[in-house]
């Protein structure tokens, strides 16, 4: 049975075991998925309900957050990042990091800038705009709640308070910050459409992890939701089509070459993470090891206060500096010249030897003991 008819039958219950709880509108879920299809990794999706979601899943990896992983030997695995890093182990053949040392760290910081940075931005775009947020309310409320005895209407209302209050009220977006979390999202369109007009994929022409990692906000989010789907087809109809190219690759039939080096059209993107994830990821280290719960940093000039200080994502800069030291001397001292000029080194090294004493061990994805993003969300 090949992969998409292996597909098919488990979406009717039948065939594999491994399954992937989440939901169909899910950020990460879908940076998953495409990581799965592509690897042409059967799976069966399980949409998640609320009863997993707020027991089970905490229950069997520590965190309240989707996705999450059953293997068919009972294990159980989250956070999108690390599942991905095993799976590569378990599934060698055409590997998503690029054999040259310096292309593989810079896969790693796009990812981590998609992860963590532009997810601000997509949750604006998603619960700041009523034609957006209905619709989503909707469909997670349909979706998530079906195993909670309340009126429709009680559920869409309370999941559309709930995010916007945590995921935009919650995480700095007001009127003084709008236009720069709008800002990221268009210019990460423009940098992208750009690289897109001389080659189908952001590396070369097959998928990288820089691909699947830019996947969590560009497809269930930016090109999904109506608001910013719309400034997408009509201002970058090339990420528009690279986003269903990645979603429609499969590692078996994609066998182009990637290009040499980092090359120049990738330079403004490094320039805004410098500017943008390596700041706020610099300003919230700062405040965990003071101690804090909130935090302020100032982004491109706009002031973004009372910022929820982020145990994970000190774990993220600690593993950017990790890897990045990690390099050989050859690869670094080209690299680290890239870097350095689109002001990218000095973020990543301001805090010397950064530590969150999370997962010491190296035994993430698998444990209970998994990190959210976020400490406190109130419900």
């Amino acid at each position: 049975m090949g992969y998409t008819q292996y597909c098919a039958a488990s979406a009717r219950g039948e065939g594999g075991r491994m399954k992937v709880y989440g939901l169909k509108c899910s950020y990460f879920t879908g940076k998953l998925e495409s990581y799965l299809r592509y690897k042409e990794i059967p799976y069966e999706f399980r949409a998640m309900i609320v009863r997993e979601f707020t027991k089970t899943i905490p229950a069997k990896t520590g965190a309240m957050q989707m996705p999450a992983v059953e293997l068919d030997d009972g294990r159980w695995m989250t956070d999108t990042s690390p599942i991905i890093d095993w799976f590569e182990t378990q599934h060698s053949e055409h590997p998503i990091l690029p054999d040259d040392p310096a292309q593989a760290f810079i896969c790693r910081l796009i990812e981590d800038y998609a992860d963590e940075w532009m997810w601000r931005s997509a949750m604006h775009y998603r619960w700041s705009y009523p034609e957006s947020a209905k619709l989503l309310a909707r469909q997670i409320a349909d979706e998530l709640t079906t195993d909670v005895r309340l009126p429709g209407w009680l559920k869409r209302n309370r999941t559309e308070k709930r995010q916007f209050n945590n995921f935009v009220l919650g995480d700095g977006v007001n009127d003084r910050t709008r236009t720069n979390v709008e800002q990221g999202y268009k210019t990460l369109l423009k940098v992208l459409n750009n690289i897109f007009e001389t080659r189908r994929y952001v590396l070369g022409d097959r998928p990288t992890l820089a691909d699947i990692g830019l996947m969590g906000p560009l497809f269930r989010h930016f090109s999904m939701d109506p608001t910013p789907a719309i400034i997408m087809r009509e201002t970058a109809p090339g990420v528009m089509a690279w986003v269903y190219r990645v979603w429609n690759a499969r590692a078996s039939r994609e066998h182009g070459e990637l290009v040499s080096g980092i090359p120049d059209d990738l330079l403004p993107l490094l320039k805004e993470i410098g500017e943008t994830h390596l700041e706020a990821l610099c300003a919230n280290a700062e405040a965990f090891a003071k101690g804090q719960e909130r935090y302020e940093v100032d982004i491109q000039g706009t002031p973004y206060t009372d910022l929820p200080v982020s145990h994970y994502r000190v774990w993220c800069l600690e593993m950017l500096q990790k890897r990045y030291k990690a390099l050989g001397e050859n690869a670094r001292s080209g690299l680290s010249k890239v870097l350095e000029e689109q002001g990218c080194v000095e973020p990543l090294l301001r805090l010397p030897d950064v530590r969150s004493g999370y997962d010491p061990e190296g035994k993430t994805p698998f444990g209970h003991s998994s990190l959210p993003v976020f400490k406190e969300i109130k419900s």
